[in-house]
């Protein structure tokens, strides 16, 4: 990328560069561009279907003649509140969704696919967590990242047992189904890829797939669960795009899992670490019990 970079900033000849990870933006006098390395992906032919489908909302494709950059537009986003970013941000996700989604037909043995990969990480994680408690069990003094953690384990384990049971009840609701709903996914959807200007815009689109729908709500909600309320999100999402029982409950299991146990080599990030995976299931617990509750009434 060096050498492309060179080679750009000659022809743009920026009055002022500014390198941003692995992103350059280029401030010129004849316009504002940013410089990203290429991916496996072909940015050009995603954003020749996303114009077919009436779809815009991503910035101009400058230069892809390069073999290792793609030039861009800069768009500068105007500031705003993060619920009020995310609420408008959904709400061009929901256009992505609806816009290019389809039906492929699947073979038999794909859901059981799901099924067991999903499986298999659940059963992964309640040993790892049992093999945990054991062994902390057997401590004589605990460490406070590890008190923090064994005082409320049973969070984990019934956050486990909830997925693990919505699993279950999940392939008995897609195992005798011939097609499946798919669409053009972002795959790595977080507030910092979308900017707010005159009009709305997904940026960074490296990672894009065609896959379920709920695959961006499981990436938003990670990346962004702490920073804004997300049953109003959700309640927005659910209002645009109408999912199917079993394509909801996928999403609620799949944000339901807990992450894996990891420690840090300082005490004081251990226990950050371990309250911020806690709060995670607690949070998650909170937004999807009003969903089953009034599941329960009905």
């Amino acid at each position: 990328m060096n050498k492309s970079l060179e080679v750009l900033k000659n022809i743009y000849k920026p009055y002022r560069y500014t390198i941003l990870g692995k992103v350059t933006i280029l401030n010129t006098t004849s316009g504002d561009f940013v410089i990203k390395e290429k991916s496996e992906k072909d940015i050009k032919e995603l954003y020749a279907y996303l114009q077919s489908r009436s779809f815009l909302h991503f910035p101009n494709l400058i230069d892809e003649s390069r073999k290792d950059v793609n030039v861009y537009e800069y768009i500068e986003g105007v500031s705003m509140p993060k619920e009020q970013k995310a609420l408008d941000m959904i709400e061009i996700v929901s256009q992505l969704h609806n816009k290019t989604t389809f039906y492929k037909t699947v073979t038999e043995d794909e859901f059981k696919k799901i099924y067991d990969k999903i499986k298999g990480y659940i059963v992964y994680l309640k040993e790892e967590y049992t093999k945990l408690y054991e062994e902390i069990k057997k401590e004589i003094y605990m460490s406070p990242s590890h008190y923090s953690l064994i005082r409320t384990i049973y969070k984990v384990f019934a956050s486990l047992d909830f997925s693990s049971s919505e699993l279950d009840q999940w392939f008995d609701l897609v195992k005798n189904q011939t097609k499946k709903r798919v669409c053009f996914i972002h795959n790595k959807l977080s507030l910092d890829h979308f900017v707010k200007a005159q009009d709305s815009y997904l940026i960074s689109w490296e990672d894009y797939r065609i896959d379920t729908p709920i695959m961006d709500l499981v990436h938003f909600y990670q990346n962004e669960y702490f920073t804004i309320h997300f049953d109003v999100i959700l309640s927005k999402y659910f209002e645009k795009v109408q999912l199917t029982e079993d394509e909801k409950k996928l999403f609620f299991l799949l944000i339901s899992l807990p992450k894996k146990p990891v420690f840090s080599n300082t005490e004081f990030k251990s226990c950050q670490k371990v309250r911020e995976d806690l709060d995670y299931l607690f949070m998650t617990e909170d937004l999807v019990r009003p969903y089953y509750t009034v599941e329960q009434k009905n």
